[in-house]
């Protein structure tokens, strides 16, 4: 199985996600540069993993959407090919147009850093069948999702909000959503495949019984197996 794991300046979270991908699912992982403007022959999975892309000094990921790789990304999710974004890369693709709605600066206005409980709502290449919750970190400033009324309820009817944040219970509350999400949503599907998608909780990071938990390798193993 082939990874790539795509780095735009700024980024902070790509060694943790080489590691997730390669050390601990056992992927053979390239590391592809913004400059570049081709992907790796035969890549299954490509990754955009989180940070600061060129600094957030414009909206967050606005920049890194017209870098050279940008063509090659689009290419991939367009012939089927799977496409994750995590925390500043799901920022970069809902502005590269390939998930929808996008993330503003939290409700309270302040840096989220911690653990928070998700709850899978639609089954997917990157999600199980059956309900599950997980525990995922967070770090992040620009992490409420928004859309309008309408997007919101197209992506409900089409079981394209993949995660909602919720409580140790699993019960999705107000109290439970860290950053003012629109329906405490934490992540979306994009497409009628379901080959795009992108969230704000760092699934990388809670990968190995080492550092904490392992709830977030369940969403490698099942893209890297249907890959």
């Amino acid at each position: 199985m082939r990874a790539a794991v795509v780095l735009f300046p700024g980024l902070n979270a790509d060694a943790e996600m080489v590691r997730t991908l390669g050390h601990v699912c056992g992927a053979d992982v390239s590391i592809v540069r913004h400059t570049d403007t081709a992907l790796p022959a035969g890549v299954d999975l490509v990754t955009i993993p989180g940070g600061f892309s060129y600094g957030d000094y414009l909206r967050c990921g606005a920049l890194a959407k017209v870098s050279p790789i940008v063509p090659a990304l689009r290419a991939h999710a367009e012939r089927g090919g799977h496409l994750l974004g995590v925390c500043n890369g799901f920022q970069i693709l809902t502005e590269m147009g390939l998930l929808p709605g996008a993330l503003t600066r939290n409700l309270h206005r302040r840096f989220e850093c911690g653990d928070v409980f998700v709850r899978v709502e639609a089954d997917g290449p990157f999600t199980p069948k059956s309900s599950a919750r997980w525990r995922l970190p967070i770090a992040h400033a620009e992490g409420r999702y928004q859309t309008t009324p309408e997007t919101l309820r197209q992506l409900e009817g089409e079981g394209r909000i993949a995660l909602r944040y919720c409580d140790a219970a699993g019960e999705v509350t107000d109290a439970a959503n860290p950053n003012g999400s629109v329906g405490n949503v934490a992540g979306v599907y994009g497409g009628p495949r379901k080959n795009v998608f992108g969230l704000m909780p760092h699934p990388e990071r809670c990968s190995e019984e080492t550092i904490g938990g392992v709830d977030g390798r369940v969403l490698f193993d099942l893209v890297l197996a249907a890959a």
